[in-house]
Order: structure tokens, then sequence, then C-alpha cells
């Protein structure tokens, strides 16, 4: 197991090598998300700082405006996050692991490099991250990794070592904890009609330049596979959901709507269930594009729609966080997976996650 740092440590020294564990221990664990407003007033200025420097169309940022109107303004990630460090505390303090939980996020209260001021007023020197992403791309790691690294130069060198748990998308408990949501949204069918099912596991589109840098459709589509293997489910398909580019780039398809219009089209289907395969928890983005749009497209269609429930703080995925976690401080822990890819590196490679359009280079 490696023992390299996966993200950039100070400003001074970008690249240095972390040192070994036994002179400078794991002393912390940092919550790394994205993060969400919580009123009406934090909306558009939240939407600023995620679309900044991004080729998103205008209309597009107010069209997601109204999307949080809807909801009073308030996203559900920022208590889902509280949820999960309460959950993981729970499970931390199970096992006798006496390690503080810190969080950050990339757009909204708490700031990254908020947290890590905290982190080195209050003494710590080395944190384990866990990022709210459990797929390969650049958004979902390698722009968290530069969040990080941009932290740290804002705090100084004194600001404390941070590298990630790696990614678990085909970690058994990650796996069983999917595997729950999807067989609690089968028991919704008819019993008659529940083998044949399809199922529709969704994830966030991205760019296919994106994509194509990345590890990030094949994880979703072995881990697709993993859990309906898991469940002994048949019928799936990968589909996406809440593009955000401009109409001339290509993003990753099909839409899950534009899908369930061809299914219902093509083939009558009366019956389907969508898991949110791609995300941890009900973002806004599964509330409204999921909950809200392909909710009322079969309600129209007369098609039966059952919606999965995400993992949240799903015990066997808490327990798998905490697994990861503890995997990283001792060399000689078992590093489970199922599936055919083994488990995901500690060491990001250099080339790993790119994302051309964005003029940025390498993070280490």
């Amino acid at each position: 197991m490696s023992n390299a740092p996966s993200i950039p440590t100070t400003p001074a020294a970008p690249t240095a090598p972390l040192p070994p564990l036994d002179e400078v221990p794991i002393d912390s664990i940092l919550i790394v998300s994205f993060g969400g407003p919580e009123g009406m007033a934090d909306v558009m200025p939240f939407l600023e700082n995620v679309l900044r420097g991004k080729n998103v169309p205008s209309e597009r940022m107010h069209e997601v405006f109204e999307h949080y109107k809807q909801f009073g303004g308030v996203s559900p990630i920022n208590e889902q996050c509280r949820q999960l460090i309460t959950a993981i505390q729970q499970e931390c303090n199970r096992r006798n692991l006496d390690l503080p939980i810190y969080w950050g996020n990339r757009n909204w209260q708490p700031m990254l490099a908020e947290t890590l001021r905290t982190m080195e007023t209050q003494g710590r020197k080395r944190a384990i991250a866990f990022f709210t992403s459990m797929f390969s791309c650049y958004s979902g790691c390698r722009q968290y990794r530069e969040n990080i690294a941009a932290a740290q130069a804002e705090v100084g060198s004194n600001a404390p070592w941070v590298e990630k748990i790696r990614k678990g998308f085909n970690h058994p408990g990650f796996i069983a904890a999917q595997k729950d949501c999807l067989e609690q949204a089968l028991a919704k069918l008819p019993e008659e009609v529940k083998a044949d099912t399809l199922v529709l596991f969704c994830a966030h589109s991205i760019p296919k330049t994106m994509a194509d840098n990345s590890r990030y459709e094949e994880q979703l589509r072995e881990a697709a596979k993993l859990v309906c293997n898991a469940a002994n489910h048949g019928p799936w398909e990968l589909v996406f959901q809440s593009r955000s580019g401009p109409p001339q780039q290509p993003w990753l398809e099909p839409d899950v709507c534009d899908r369930i219009e061809q299914l219902h089209t093509e083939k009558g289907i009366r019956h389907i269930v969508v898991q949110p395969l791609g995300f941890i928890s009900d973002h806004m983005e599964v509330l409204f594009d999921l909950d809200h749009e392909a909710a009322d497209l079969c309600k129209v269609k007369g098609i039966q729609f059952v919606r999965a429930a995400t993992i949240g703080v799903h015990p066997r995925f808490i327990s798998m966080i905490v697994d990861l976690i503890e995997e990283r401080m001792s060399l000689d822990t078992e590093r489970p997976f199922i599936g055919g890819y083994g488990p995901s590196h500690d060491l990001c490679p250099a080339n790993c996650c790119l994302y051309p359009q964005t003029g940025r280079r390498p993070v280490p």
C-alpha cells in the first residue's frame, strides 16, 4: 500500500512526499463536499461560486435558481453532510478511533480554507480526506484536490497535510448499501413485474472531454453491474442527468428523461426504477431532476416510477468510510473490493482525471 501523498501538501513543496506515519500520524478526518445554499439569500452567490470560470450559459444559472426557489433556497446537501459526520463519528467511537472530524466545502460555508485554518489553529498536522463522491473524474476528485491545494496555499506553510482515501465504487460496503436501496425500491413494484423491470442507474452527466480522461463511466458501469448481481436482478442501464454545458458541447448521454421517453415510445414500458447511483445523498439535482422532472414525465406517460433512495448514512456505507480511513493508518490493512477492477489507487497518477478544457497544470 502506498504511503505517498495524493494531493499537494504545502505551496512551497507541492510534490514533497508525506513523512512516514510513525513520524507524523494521521490526527484528523476531513469531509470534503460540494456545499449548498441554506436560504434564498445564499442561492445566487452559491451559483456564482459553482459556475465561476465555467462555460455555462447564464440562462442555465437562472434556470437552476428557479429550481432552488421551489425548495425555499435550501439544498439538502449540507444537512446530509452533518448527518454523515455524526454517523462517522459514532462509528469511530465504536472502534475507539480517536480522530476529530472537520468539514470543508468547495462552494459554500464551511469553506475549505476556513476549515484548514481552524485545523491549523487546533494543531492538526495530517488529515485523511473523504470526498463525497465515489467515482473518479475531474469534478469528483481532482478538482477537490485542487481546492485543497488552493486552501493550503491560502492558509500558509503550516496548513495540515491532507491525503485522500481511495474511491470506494467497488468496495463491498458500498455495493451492499446500494443493493439494499435497490431491493427496497423493487419491493414497491407488483410481484409479477418485478423481475423484468428495468433499473436506470443514474449519475451526473459530465462533458465528454472530462469523461474521456477518467474512469468515471467505466466505474459507474462496474458498480451498477455489481449492485444488480448482488440483488440478483437482471435488466439495467446507465443514464445521466443534470447537464449544464452549452448545447454544442458533448456530454455523457442518454439523459434520464430522454431515455424514459424513448423506452415508453419504443417498448411501451409501464414500470421503472431509477437509482441515483452516482450520488451518495439527495442533492438538489436528485430532488428536482428525478423526483420532479422524471417522476412527472412518468406520471404523464402512465409509467409507475420508483426512485431508489440514496445511501446517505446506511450502516454499511458508514462502516466502509471508516474502513477506508483505517486502511491508510496502517500498511498492513486488507484492501477489500469485489468485481474485476481491484482496489482503486491511493496515490492519483499525474495524468489521472485531467480535464483539458480547464487549462490547468496537472496536480501531483
